[in-house]
């Protein structure tokens, strides 16, 4: 039994459907919080049970029986995401799951500028001192998020942000098929992973240039000061806290903590990850 928890999520979603086409859905599990939302799943087979990181007893109920368990990582930021990652970890090994992989991060680490990477340098200490096999995936940065931080830079022809760095944005379906590699193929990646990335990292100005070419209108890289950029989200609704960590992307990388460029991805998949190229065109395309 494999155990997946997040299944409602754009990643986890896709990782319970590339598994399903390795696994027999009877050996599948979904931790969710949110039940209601994948009946679909269960109605294939797929063995579906509440489970919440705030409550340890809803975990050990849903990973029971599992031999292995994906905690993809919580969506909040800060202590908290960590004592949630904690709480899953512990229900896991008290119910004799051998193998725990987590979702991480390229940029994990305890002094990153953007807080999230310190949660997942947290969490994969919590997994070294739990005793057991487990596996960090040290995913590549969304290419989701290169769309999302272009803004309205397709409507407007300019792309606005504070100075950045290059960042090697990766798809979350290579992303998806390379968890489901190490969920069945052990000892593919052990401990923590090299990073997962895609080939190329690139920064927004080079993105606004592969917009242009794609679009066939001129996309223009626009630079703004950090201040000027937080006034101007929290100016459109953005809650103070919010447009801080937004920024904190910015002086993190670049500071060059998400421009590593690794083959693991490439290797493990037997070809070359999605290039950025492409996510968008076919982003453009929906």
């Amino acid at each position: 039994m494999i155990v997946v928890t997040g299944a409602t999520g754009q990643l986890g979603g896709a990782i319970v459907e590339r598994l399903l086409e390795r696994v027999p859905a009877q050996q599948v599990g979904l931790s969710t919080r949110e039940p209601e939302k994948v009946q679909a799943l269960r109605a294939r087979g797929v063995r579906v049970r509440p489970g919440d990181y705030a409550d340890a007893a809803s975990l050990r109920h849903a990973f029971e029986g599992a031999s292995q368990v994906l905690l993809v990582s919580a969506n909040v930021v800060g202590p908290a995401a960590a004592q949630l990652h904690r709480t899953a970890i512990e229900a896991a090994r008290a119910v004799g799951v051998r193998r725990i992989l987590y979702t991480s991060h390229m940029g994990a680490n305890p002094a990153s500028l953007f807080s999230p990477m310190t949660t997942h340098a947290a969490t994969e200490e919590l997994l070294r001192a739990s005793g057991g096999a487990f596996t960090s995936l040290r995913n590549g940065y969304y290419a989701a998020s290169a769309v999302m931080l272009m803004g309205q830079a397709l409507e407007t022809g300019k792309l606005v942000a504070p100075e950045d760095g290059p960042v090697s944005w990766t798809a979350h379906a290579d992303l998806a098929e390379a968890t489901v590699l190490a969920l069945t193929g052990e000892g593919r990646l052990d401990g923590v992973s090299p990073a997962l990335t895609g080939a190329e990292a690139l920064d927004l100005a080079a993105i606004a240039r592969i917009a242009s070419e794609l679009t066939g209108r001129t996309i223009t890289r626009v630079t703004v000061s950090d201040a000027e950029y937080r006034a101007g989200m929290i100016s459109r609704g953005v809650p103070a806290h919010a447009a801080d960590l937004l920024g904190s992307i910015f002086t993190a990388s670049r500071r060059g903590e998400f421009a590593a460029v690794d083959p693991t991805l490439e290797r493990l998949l037997g070809r070359r990850p999605q290039s950025f190229r492409d996510y968008l065109a076919a982003t453009l395309r929906r």
